[in-house]
């Protein structure tokens, strides 16, 4: 580790004139010689160092949501060049120059963070040691080597022997008591943030052995954080359990506010958004309206979650619109009424459809009841409202009954004794 932090000794001057100014601010407030002012100047370095990896930290979330895009397609080169290697390259590599995809880029911020990790960690070495390195004068290295940490000194390590723990004015427990805890909060708070990505930040509709790699890190690197954290100063420590714990509330930002297309992170923030929008009318935020705009130009790409985001605008009377924005629209309102019917716009109801029965129900009849009239039911009015000259004369006894007058297809039916109810006569009975 000391050779590793040697070759980044260039950047060590740097480091430490930033940890020598914040330990003026802070030592003026808690204490030059305190733990405090010696803690809070390496959180603030951390803070510092995230705030200026920010465009590389969007530029990782960029990466790995197109290496999860690119996968299928990632996955049909190596089937098809399985036996010509260099040819499954140069393929990868075209794939890479067409849609613009980096995949070194999610290692950015982790690659771009280590040379001030171990510049730190140089500088703790060297106060540990006892030698003057960067900003530190042998003031400032007599201050830190005092200052303790829940009794921790700065620069001890778990596996420090006890005469360098004493030089130190500290005990062994309470430095392997001190690192074992920041060790274990250092491992679950990168496991945390391993398991929040990939639960709910990955696209659960494309199964791709990207997302069994990113799993098995998520096991992976707590191991590795508790295996090198023993040989880790105790600043050492704080570094980097800060920068575990910003990385982690950064990320939760992220998933809560741009998630991935498909994961349940975003059907969550679309039913906030649905939400929001229907409570206010209106889209808030460029950021609101950049989900809203990519939404509506997947036309029919898009995927459940934002099927159902889009169809509620439309049942809340709402329509999203190309620029992100939603407006009003009164022709897609529809609203249930009392009854179950839906209620359009011009407030009449639509026409309901009849239950269609089966053949039983349609023969079965319940006890009492009439049998419905059709169309070749002739219906049934009083006498003294039908017009004179055209009542039924009734037949005489013994006539026999005329049949029914009709044309051919009805002929057919009164011959065939299909036909029900009363028939007019062909001719005037004759006694």
């Amino acid at each position: 580790m000391d050779t590793i932090a040697s070759l980044f000794s260039f950047i060590t001057w740097p480091v430490s004139w930033v940890i020598v100014q914040f330990h003026t601010v802070y030592g003026a407030i808690f204490g030059p010689d305190t733990g405090w002012a010696w803690g809070l100047s390496i959180v603030s370095l951390v803070i510092l160092i995230r705030i200026c990896l920010i465009p590389l930290f969007v530029k990782q979330i960029k990466a790995t949501r197109g290496m999860q895009t690119l996968q299928p397609e990632m996955k049909k080169i190596q089937e098809r060049y399985k036996n010509d290697k260099q040819r499954q390259s140069e393929e990868m590599m075209k794939l890479y120059k067409e849609t613009g995809t980096n995949p070194l880029s999610s290692c950015l911020p982790i690659l771009a963070q280590s040379p001030f990790f171990f510049a730190l960690y140089h500088v703790l070495n060297g106060i540990a040691s006892g030698d003057t390195i960067g900003a530190v004068n042998q003031d400032l290295l007599q201050s830190a080597q005092k200052a303790h940490i829940f009794g921790a000194p700065l620069a001890s390590k778990f596996f420090s022997s006890e005469s360098d723990v004493a030089a130190l004015s500290a005990s062994l427990t309470d430095v392997r008591v001190v690192t074992a805890i920041m060790i274990v909060l250092m491992s679950a708070s990168q496991f945390f943030t391993q398991r929040q990505l990939m639960t709910k930040n990955v696209d659960t509709t494309v199964k791709t052995p990207f997302m069994q790699q990113q799993k098995m890190l998520m096991y992976v690197f707590p191991v590795m954080f508790a295996v090198f954290g023993v040989n880790f100063p105790v600043g050492v420590l704080v570094y980097w359990l800060t920068t575990n714990v910003w990385t982690m509330g950064q990320q939760m930002y992220v998933i809560r506010n741009n998630p991935t297309p498909g994961s349940k992170a975003q059907a969550a923030y679309l039913e906030r958004l649905h939400k929001s929008v229907t409570e206010h009318g209106k889209t808030r935020g460029r950021g609101e309206k950049a989900i809203v705009k990519a939404i509506v130009a997947k036309g029919r790409d898009r995927n459940e979650a934002e099927r159902k985001f889009i169809n509620g605008l439309n049942k809340a009377g709402m329509a999203a619109q190309t620029d992100g924005n939603v407006v009003k629209n009164d022709a897609a309102v529809a609203a249930q009424s009392a009854d179950g019917s839906t209620v359009t716009t011009a407030g009449q109801p639509k026409r309901q459809q009849p239950k269609r029965q089966s053949k039983s129900q349609r023969q079965a009849k319940p006890a009492g009841e009439a049998e419905p009239k059709t169309s070749l039911t002739k219906s049934d009015e009083p006498e003294d409202a039908k017009p004179a000259g055209k009542q039924d004369a009734k037949p005489a006894a013994g006539a026999k009954k005329p049949a029914q007058k009709s044309g051919g297809g009805g002929r057919s039916k009164a011959q065939s004794g299909q036909r029900k109810g009363p028939q007019r006569p062909k001719s005037p009975s004759k006694k």
